[in-house]
């Protein structure tokens, strides 16, 4: 027979589309009759618990909802006393569920259980069959007693936690070794409140195991291996300091005592100590240059000399350096220099190479003005007076008070002699001027005493009182002049160095004559006698040159 056309194969698929699709709609129809009827097989009462549910661990299905509620209830009641074992590192901490209030809902836990396995006819077989073939674990709501809960961490973090400890050097003597670290460990409090909790809510009483964080120490023996040789080798021999022409030796003892092992470095208090006391033989202030008078009279410079300052940071690295070789241990220290305000080149340049002036007053009296002969003295000794400048004793010395150290002592106070702060300044005061007026420099201001002082030339004193009366003179040479004191135990001298000039100065003093009596002052005494007169001081008559 020929092929078929197209037409007559058209017609037949046409005519078995309908037989195909009877078959599938008809596969579909016993499909779900099957399906339907095995979701009824499994679907159970839903009075009861599907098979397969488990609360808090324990196997509740087929029961009815009250009676796995009484069921659970009664456990927990017997469990109530009974403690869970929380244990860490072989050390047992037993807690029971009275002790911190832990309470479970069951009458919710049983309702969350029979939600899982709920629903209409053959979806409610359905479930019951996942849950037969999958069980599913339902958590009971708990709550416990917070205050209860934070007090038992508390505990348990005290018996638990520790504190790692990093391995470290140590020193025993002269010898370097390595103590060991050790691991630290620490309760996770967030997740042992849930371990508790939970564990305690539950009719499991086997051991539960703490969560407990684990903390390594960064640095282990490994790690300090190459430090230990390095300080082994720092007290291995002593080492010698260099500082200009002196030499000190730091014996093996003491480089292990300055020697901090956590930071490699010389520090802390013994290192401390041994570098203040180094500076202390180290150090030096810078010294002007100065001048001096020889025996023949001339003046000459006294050199300056440069300041030294241990820089403590700067040798402490060196003299480590030197104590890690193996040889040749030895360390310059650094020493900083500092210049003097006077250089031996600027002292050249003053000129002054000579006495100009020199003049000497004795004297004496009591203690007090004796001290203040002195300390005045002092306060005006290596005055230097530039060319051109005035010199001001008051400027010099200023204000003369007890802070400044100056005591009571006689003084003659609007021509009378009483007892005042500072008395004895104007034996200074005159002798200083005495030697400007030898020099025969300009004296621009100088105020005789109100009485006459015999053990003075005639005519030739200067009283000072701070701030108003004052002894002024002035530098009219072209080089600069020092003013120098040598006090001894009962005369002073104040020279003047600079160059010489070589003036004449010379002296007239008319004669000391007598102008008016001493005034009379009155003053009546209750305690004398009527018509009684007693003298208490005769005075001295008014004078005048």
């Amino acid at each position: 027979m020929a092929a078929s056309s197209p037409a007559v194969r058209a017609r037949r698929r046409a005519a078995a589309r309908p037989r195909t699709r009877s078959r599938v709609g008809l596969l579909a129809l016993v499909v779900a009759v099957v399906a339907v009827g095995l979701g009824l097989i499994f679907a159970g009462s839903p009075n009861r618990l599907a098979e397969g549910t488990r609360i808090a661990g324990v196997d509740v299905g087929g029961l009815t909802p009250a009676n796995a509620r009484r069921l659970l209830e009664r456990r927990s009641e017997r469990l109530a006393r009974v403690p869970v074992v929380f244990t860490f590192g072989g050390r047992r901490f037993p807690i029971t569920p009275r002790e911190l209030g832990v309470r479970v809902d069951w009458m919710a836990a049983v309702s969350n259980a029979q939600r899982q396995g709920d629903g209409f006819g053959f979806v409610r077989g359905y479930r019951r069959l996942e849950l037969q073939i999958f069980p599913q674990e339902v958590e009971p709501p708990t709550k416990a007693y917070d205050a209860a809960v934070d007090y038992e961490l508390r505990l348990l973090a005290k018996a638990v936690n520790r504190p790692h400890r990093e391995a470290r050097l140590v020193r025993r003597g002269l010898h370097i070794t390595i103590a060991a670290g050790a691991t630290g460990q620490t309760l996770d409090r967030a997740a042992a409140r849930k371990v508790l909790v939970r564990s305690l809510a539950s009719f499991a009483r086997a051991p539960v195991a703490l969560p407990v964080t684990v903390d390594a120490p960064r640095v282990t023996v490994a790690t300090l291996a190459g430090r230990q040789r390095t300080a082994s080798r720092v007290i291995s021999a002593p080492v010698t300091l260099v500082a200009g022409p002196t030499r000190y030796r730091v014996p093996r003892w003491r480089l292990a005592k300055l020697l901090d092992l956590s930071t490699m470095r010389f520090s802390g208090p013994v290192a401390d100590a041994f570098f203040a006391r180094l500076e202390r033989n180290v150090d030096r202030p810078p010294r002007d240059a100065d001048f001096a008078v020889s025996s023949d009279g001339s003046v000459h410079v006294v050199p300056s000399s440069l300041g030294l300052a241990l820089d403590v940071p700067r040798s402490a690295r060196r003299i480590l350096a030197a104590a890690t070789k193996v040889q040749n241990r030895v360390a310059t220290l650094v020493l900083d220099e500092s210049q003097p305000k006077r250089t031996t080149e600027a002292a050249q340049a003053m000129g002054i190479t000579g006495t100009v002036a020199s003049y000497s007053t004795v004297y004496g009296g009591i203690a007090n003005r004796i001290h203040n002969v002195q300390l005045v003295a002092h306060l005006v000794d290596h005055k230097f007076i530039a060319p051109g400048q005035t010199f001001s004793f008051n400027g010099t010395t200023g204000e003369r008070s007890a802070a400044k150290g100056f005591l009571e002592a006689p003084v003659i106070v609007n021509g009378e002699l009483q007892t005042g702060l500072g008395g004895g300044v104007c034996q200074v005061s005159t002798t200083v001027f005495n030697a400007a007026y030898e020099a025969g420099l300009p004296i621009t201001a100088r105020t005789n005493h109100a009485l006459y002082i015999s053990h003075y030339p005639l005519g030739r004193d200067a009283t000072v009182d701070y701030p108003g009366v004052d002894l002024k003179f002035v530098n009219d040479t072209k080089h600069w002049l020092l003013l120098r004191t040598y006090v001894g135990s009962s005369s002073l001298t104040v020279s003047l160095l600079g160059a010489p000039q070589h003036r004449r100065v010379e002296t007239t003093t008319a004669p000391l004559t007598v102008v008016s009596p001493p005034p009379v002052q009155k003053t009546v005494d209750a305690t004398l006698d009527p018509g009684q007169v007693v003298v208490d001081d005769s005075g001295a008559p008014a004078q005048r040159t």
